[in-house]
Order: C-alpha cells, then structure tokens, then sequence
C-alpha cells in the first residue's frame, strides 16, 4: 500500500522520537542514513532514527521542516540553493557560500541554514595536498562548487571553474587545451557525473593533459573510484574521493544538532 507524502510523515513521527534524516531526489544509494543509524546504535541512542527524506519537490521538503520529531537535517541536490529563502536563518559560512547542507533547529523551532561540506573538503584537502601555492579548476558551478570555492578562497588558493555554459564559469570544457592543464595542478570534480549508478560517466576534459603531477579530487564518494579518478590513476595522478570529507562533515552536522 502505498501513502501519501503527509501520512508517511505523520506515521514516521509516532513511530519515532528524535529524527535526523537526509532531503534530496533520488537518494536510495545514499551514505548518510547507515552512517547515523549505525552510530546512534554503537552509542546507544535509543529511539534515535535516520531517515531519507527523497522529496519530489519543494512542497514536500518543507512540509518535512515542520515536523517537531525531527531534530537535524542534511540537504543535498538539488535543494541545497532552493532551500534557501526558506530558511529562517543561516551560518555566517553559509551566507558566504549561498548553499546549505545541514539544518539545526533552535528552541523555537526557528529554521537555521549550515554548510558543513565546506569544513569537510578542507579537513581532507589538507591531508592530501602540503602546499597552498598550488591552483585548482573546478568543474561544476552548482551548489557544491559553491561550498569549494570559498574554501579555495579563505585559503589563498588561485582556482577558476568551468562550466558546460560560457556564461556560469570561467571556461567551457572544450577550451581545456595541454597549456592550461599544465597550470593547475589540482583538479576537483563538483559534478554529480560518475555516481551510482552512472558510474560510467565523467566530467568532460582530456586526460592526456593529465600526469603525475596532478591531483584529482573527486566529491563523488560512490562508488569509491569513479571513472574520473580511474583516468587519472592511469596517468599517474595522485586521486582522492569524496569519502573522507563526507564523514568530516557528517561529524561537523552532528556537532550542530547537539549545540
């Protein structure tokens, strides 16, 4: 049988007394839900739950918001913007980014905005790369770029992006000739392209350009190595998934909930 979108909610909420969850579209193979369920069991956080909340559109994400049992949310594609103006207030990282990833709710139930995808990638970025005189290409322009670009910047890091669309980014996939490769020597993957269970696209740039000198960060974590990072790791380049910063910033969400 099968349930409206409000009596799913209204079922889940008897059912139990402090939610978390996951909002996005289309988000079965997410890693989020058996991360917090299984660690809520190892601490013994009874009636403690996770959940994903796949909306299929912004009505049904904020008819989630106003349901008291849940206590902390992430957000991922393709709400991360969108949720924005409903918001009742947002981090000051947040506000600098214009992208949210995590939801904490205050006493008054008041609606509050974090990005923690940025601590994320700068906790695991570091423990890859031991010099900040390195430049990176981004490629994507959407909300997770969003949250790498003000990483790259409060760290002094020289980046410019690329977008399939002249107008979103600093270049356009075809204009990635040998010489501008050549230049920047960290090259992140902000796309949803190679993810499960697409696995086996990529972002659109020539790997010839690529060599050992190179580093490929991909924020795709499933599956563990894309084919973007499989091309690099065939050059020779140094790869690194999306798997560490997800848990840093996973850790940083539960840190926000429990203030």
């Amino acid at each position: 049988m099968e349930y409206s979108w409000s009596t799913y909610l209204k079922r889940l909420m008897l059912e139990t007394k402090f939610i978390y969850g996951l909002i996005g579209k289309g988000i079965d193979y997410s890693f989020s839900r058996n991360y917090f369920n299984l660690k809520f069991k190892k601490e013994g956080l009874i009636n403690y739950s996770y959940e994903n909340f796949d909306c299929k559109n912004l009505a049904q994400v904020l008819e989630a918001l106003k349901q008291k049992n849940i206590r902390g949310l992430n957000i991922t594609i393709p709400y991360k913007e969108k949720i924005i103006p409903y918001l009742d207030d947002m981090s000051k990282e947040a506000k600098k980014i214009m992208a949210v990833n995590t939801i904490s709710f205050n006493e008054q139930r008041k609606v509050i905005g974090h990005n923690t995808d940025c601590y994320g990638f700068q906790k695991s970025l570091f423990e890859n790369i031991n010099k900040k005189t390195i430049k990176a290409l981004i490629l994507g322009t959407g909300g997770a770029s969003k949250a790498i670009r003000y990483v790259l910047k409060e760290n002094s890091i020289k980046y410019h992006t690329v977008s399939r669309e002249r107008s979103r980014g600093d270049f356009i996939y075809i204009e990635l000739d040998q010489n501008i490769m050549k230049n920047y020597e960290l090259i992140i993957n902000t796309t949803p392209l190679g993810t499960y269970p697409n696995t086996k696209k990529c972002p659109d740039i020539n790997f010839d350009f690529i060599t050992k000198n190179h580093i490929l960060f991909d924020l795709t974590y499933n599956p563990k190595e894309t084919t973007f990072l499989k091309n690099g790791v065939f050059k020779g380049a140094k790869v690194v998934n999306g798997y560490d910063m997800l848990i840093y910033q996973a850790e940083k969400s539960w840190s926000i909930w429990n203030k």
